[in-house]
């Protein structure tokens, strides 16, 4: 399949250096250097996932960020030179499914884009079951996930992060095994709270009450588990 990635940072070198390694591994690449342009070439060139800087001039990366949320669950990994991790948590709870610090090794970008697009693509499990919990119903086929019939919208990472856990309903799952199980690639321990946000998101979308969730509980001090 031939997959487009669109590149926003205001960092020409940056936009270079990532063009080119993405554009050698055989991607499509469209660029922006702004947050308006970003929003224009979304929705002109509809990429099937996005490369996101936060520190945009004219509009902020987050808000771009939940301006395409507001429209698609597209993937999206953030880009960011900020250490504030507030910033990082900020973004992930907005929906974006990764991010990488600058200064950063391509090699890595490139690994994380290919891992995020894997977890895209509909049809790997065919002979995968559905999952039924309450009223909560996984098609890992369809990636489709309905509560009480609704259909709910999940990004690529949230519904892989839903999926490992309700297909071992009562397991505890540390952070760290969550990440590298959705992730497809060694985490470290630095990025594992990121989990949290991709958890708060999905109790806010499958859950009758978050604040007092049923289906996923908090394991102190260890991580979290799917109940039936």
């Amino acid at each position: 399949m031939g997959w487009t990635i669109l590149v926003v940072d205001d960092e020409a070198k940056i936009v270079r250096l990532v063009r080119d390694y993405l554009e050698q591994a055989g991607f499509r690449v469209v660029t922006a250097s702004n947050g308006r342009q970003a929003l224009q070439a979304f929705r002109s060139e509809q990429p099937h996932l996005v490369i996101l800087d936060l520190g945009l001039p004219e509009m902020d990366g987050l808000d771009v960020a939940r301006q395409i949320r507001r429209e698609s669950n597209l993937p999206i990994i953030m880009l960011t030179a900020r250490v504030d991790e507030a910033d990082r948590v900020s973004g992930l709870e907005l929906g974006a499914d990764d991010y990488v610090t600058k200064p950063f090794s391509p090699r890595e970008l490139l690994a994380r884009v290919r891992a995020v697009l894997r977890r895209t693509e509909k049809g790997e499990e065919p002979a995968a079951e559905v999952i039924e919990a309450g009223d909560v119903r996984i098609d890992p086929v369809r990636r489709q996930v309905t509560v009480a019939g609704r259909l709910v919208e999940l990004t690529p990472t949230e519904f892989d992060l839903l999926a490992t856990m309700a297909r071992e309903p009562g397991r505890v799952f540390t952070r760290l095994q969550l990440l590298e199980k959705v992730q497809g690639y060694a985490a470290y321990e630095g990025f594992e709270r990121t989990i949290d946000a991709h958890i708060k998101n999905l109790r806010r979308k499958i859950e009758p009450e978050p604040r007092r969730p049923r289906y996923i509980q908090t394991v102190f001090g260890v991580g979290y588990r799917f109940e039936v």
